[in-house]
């Protein structure tokens, strides 16, 4: 009864954390009570392939114990993958508060060492070229993780949470998308460095102005009942003047930001450094947010050669990036070498209707038929409503039935998908009103109190590509003792050393 009563204790402050340190703390005691500390250490599980995870740590094992360099690099470039043996499995990151099993943890961190001992020790087979060649080879094939951000107006601030505690585990994605509201948020994590993002997690200097309201009479006659002017106010101010080159130049954080068209011969655009250097990102996020209704569409703004802004696609205007690409994986996958999606999800359409990894991934027979039949409604509706689109008269009613297609048949789960536990009547009385410090807090600690559950998870892929990230930094600027990184020493003379007195012995 004392146990029981221990365990209800600590998992209601486990909820009411206010710091990941704190969180694991209180989250290790529970899996000690729990029992799960010996889950951890016991390697079987039907969730993943123990077998091939145990077979590949002890070959790295004993390749750098017998110092076997041309095996041990041969090993990392052809079995190196980003989910081998499905250790990237959701559910085996449900069953510990903290943690996972051992066995992929020590994987990782062989993986890692065994990286680092090539790319800093000299091999007589791998000249320095040849090195580098390797690691960014690994790294292609590896590929990245990146972060999608979706639409839900000021519940998108949540964001920012998640952000926040990605940020201070050295977890943040270099690529990070936004729609909608999201794409407000990528862009300020887009334009703000690592130390100027402390303050900003902390909401000082933040605009927080972002609503402002026409009435019926705008509304009803297309100008939108929401004032745009309001909104790029509160864009340029948190965001700044920088385009996407600009941005990226400043942070070496890749932001896209998706854009839908209104017109029926253009398809929805990713805006980053590469597809649309110039324009000006608060423009793009400006275009993204424009709900059909709440906002006009919105002519996309961008800097000529002489500096002066200028409008970008004339003929062209933009709206809600959410409509018809919330998360738009594949473009990412071929932009970035993507392979590991990271989801903040806030839609208030969407997250009431969320299912938990281990509902979502439930392999009872009981559950097939509810399965069965959420994927044929999704199948069968998005089918009606394009049909309804091809034969609608009028053009707002083929964008009605279109958007609302691609609402439906949108994915809106990542690899990991980081959401608010549930929504209340506040948060939907929040939807569209302006800020204050003690909303701006509220959201931001539910962002974290989501993300600190996921973090072992994203850990565990992250950490590969990090530490081949840093190999490849090291190889292409790093000396030691007068040498490139991983190449033999030489002797370095210096102008100090040749006056000094030679001594004869």
């Amino acid at each position: 009864m004392l146990l029981k009563s221990k365990i209800s204790s600590l998992t209601q402050a486990l909820d009411n954390a206010n710091s990941y340190a704190e969180w694991v703390e209180i989250g290790s005691e529970l899996d000690g009570l729990n029992g799960k500390d010996l889950w951890k250490i016991d390697d079987g599980s039907d969730d993943y392939n123990s077998a091939l995870i145990r077979e590949r740590l002890n070959s790295l094992r004993r390749f750098m114990a017998e110092n076997d360099m041309p095996h041990l690099a041969r090993s990392l470039r052809e079995g190196l993958y980003h989910d081998l043996g499905n250790m990237g499995n959701p559910l085996l990151y449900c069953n510990a508060y903290v943690g996972t099993k051992k066995l992929i943890e020590d994987y990782v961190e062989q993986v890692c060492a065994c990286l680092l001992h090539i790319c800093e020790n000299p091999i007589d087979s791998m000249p320095w070229q040849k090195k580098l060649r390797f690691f960014e080879e690994i790294k292609q094939s590896y590929g990245q993780p990146a972060l999608m951000l979706s639409g839900g107006a000021t519940l998108g601030l949540f964001h920012i949470g998640v952000c926040k505690a990605l940020h201070e585990q050295g977890l943040l994605p270099q690529v990070i998308s936004g729609s909608s509201a999201g794409s407000l948020m990528a862009s300020m994590v887009g334009t703000h460095t690592d130390k100027e993002l402390v303050d900003l997690y902390d909401g000082d200097g933040f605009y927080m102005d972002a609503w402002r309201f026409n009435g019926l009479f705008k509304g009803l006659n297309g100008e939108g009942f929401a004032d745009p002017r309001q909104l790029e106010q509160f864009a340029r101010r948190n965001i700044g003047e920088y385009t996407f080159e600009e941005a990226y130049e400043r942070t070496g954080r890749h932001i896209n930001i998706t854009v839908s068209p209104t017109t029926a011969h253009q398809k929805s655009r990713l805006m980053n450094e590469l597809t649309s250097p110039y324009v000006l990102m608060w423009s793009a996020a400006l275009a993204s947010c424009a709900v059909p209704v709440l906002f006009p569409p919105v002519t996309l703004t961008a800097r000529d050669v002489d500096g002066a802004n200028r409008p970008y696609l004339p003929s062209e205007r933009w709206v809600d990036g959410s409509v018809k690409s919330d998360l738009p994986r594949q473009r990412l996958s071929h932009l970035y070498d993507v392979n590991y999606f990271l989801v903040s999800q806030v839609n208030p359409h969407i997250v009431p209707f969320m299912e938990s990894d281990q509902k979502r991934m439930e392999r009872k027979l009981t559950s097939w038929p509810l399965q069965a039949l959420r994927a044929q409604l999704k199948f069968q509706g998005a089918g009606v409503l394009e049909f309804l689109r091809d034969r609608a008269q009028s053009e707002f009613s083929r964008q009605a039935l279109g958007h609302a297609a691609t609402i439906i048949s949108q994915r809106y789960y990542g690899d990991v998908t980081i959401a608010p536990r549930r929504y209340t009547g506040k948060h939907y009385q929040y939807v569209l009103s302006n800020l204050n410090r003690e909303k701006w807090i509220w959201f931001r600690l539910q962002g974290e109190r989501a993300t600190w559950p996921k973090i072992a998870q994203i850990k565990t892929h992250a950490r590969i590509s990090q530490t081949l990230r840093s190999c490849i930094h090291k190889l292409e600027t790093g000396r030691v003792m007068g040498r490139r990184i991983g190449e033999k020493p030489v002797l370095v003379s210096s102008a100090a050393e040749e006056r000094k007195p030679k001594i004869q012995v």
